[in-house]
C-alpha cells in the first residue's frame, strides 16, 4: 500500500501526571515524522533537552528523500545541540533525554516505516488487532526481562525501572536502534514516554486502540488512563493510524 500524510490520522496527548510539578516530555508531529522525547535533569534542563531533541528530529520533515541513516545522523546532531546548550548554560549541566519515534522513509525505492529509539520511550504497533512492542528499552530492568529473570509486569514496578543505559546528552551517546517495517492496511502505532508504559499493560493499550473511534481519541484516552492508574511520571502519547 502507499502511505502519505493524507492516508493517516494522528493524535497527540500529554499530561504532567499526579506527582511531577513540571512536564519534561515533548511530543512533535510534522508531515510523516512523529517523535516523543522524555527529558531528564530537573524541570528546566529536562524540558530543554527534550525540546531540542524533538525539534531536531522533525526538521527531517523537510527532507525530500528521507532514509533511515538520515534519522540516526539527525539524532547525533540533536545530541550535539544538547551538549552545546549544556556547555553554555551551567544550570543545564547533566541534562539528557530519551527519544522514540516513527518516520516514513525511502528504503530500496519504496516507502517504509522506520521506527527508532534511544532510551526507554517506546513504540508499539497494532496490526490485525494484535499489539506488539517494536522498540527495546535501553534500561537495566529491560535487560532483566530479556534474560527471563523478571516479567514485563514486574518490570513496571521494579525500583530500578528508571535507570536507563542509553540517552541523548551523553558523549558518546550510544547507538540508536532502528527497525524498517512495510506499511500495513489499517495499522496503528503508539509512541509514548515511560510514564505511559509504566502505568498501562500491553493488553490495556491494545484495548484502548481497539475501542477508540480515531487517533486523537485513542491518544487522549491512553494518557487519561495512565494518569488515573497512578500518574507517577509525565505521560505522553502519539497515536498514528493508517486509514482503512
Amino acid at each position: 500500500m502507499t502511505t502519505d500524510q493524507s492516508a493517516i490520522s494522528v493524535g497527540v496527548a500529554t499530561d504532567v501526571g499526579r506527582v511531577r510539578q513540571h512536564n519534561e516530555d515533548c511530543a512533535r508531529a510534522a508531515g510523516t515524522i512523529f517523535v516523543v522525547a522524555d527529558g531528564m535533569g530537573g524541570h528546566a534542563a529536562g524540558e530543554v533537552a527534550s525540546a531540542i531533541a524533538a525539534d531536531s528530529v522533525v526538521e527531517l520533515a523537510e527532507h525530500p528523500t528521507l532514509q533511515p541513516h538520515d534519522i540516526v545522523e539527525q539524532l547525533g546532531e540533536a545530541n550535539r545541540r544538547i551538549l552545546e546548550s549544556a556547555a553554555n548554560h551551567p544550570e543545564q549541566a547533566g541534562m539528557g533525554t530519551t527519544v522514540a519515534g516513527l518516520a516514513l522513509a525511502s528504503v530500496d525505492g519504496s516507502k517504509q516505516w522506520v521506527v527508532f529509539n534511544i532510551g526507554d520511550s517506546r513504540v508499539y504497533r497494532m496490526v490485525d488487532d494484535q499489539l506488539s512492542q517494536v522498540t527495546v528499552d535501553h534500561s537495566e530492568v529491560w535487560e532483566l526481562v530479556q534474560r527471563g529473570l523478571i516479567t514485563e509486569e514486574q518490570a513496571q514496578r521494579h525500583p530500578s525501572r528508571n535507570i536507563i543505559t542509553r540517552s541523548l546528552g551523553r558523549e558518546p551517546m550510544g547507538d540508536v536502534d532502528t527497525w524498517v517495517l512495510p506499511p500495513h492496511q489499517g495499522e496503528s502505532f503508539v509512541i509514548c514516554s515511560d510514564g505511559l508504559s509504566n502505568e498501562l499493560t500491553r493488553d490495556e493499550i491494545e484495548a484502548v486502540l481497539a475501542a477508540a473511534p480515531d487517533a486523537e481519541a485513542a491518544a487522549t484516552e491512553l494518557v487519561r488512563r495512565a494518569v488515573e492508574a497512578g500518574g507517577r511520571d509525565n505521560v505522553t502519547a502519539i497515536v498514528v493510524q493508517a486509514l482503512r
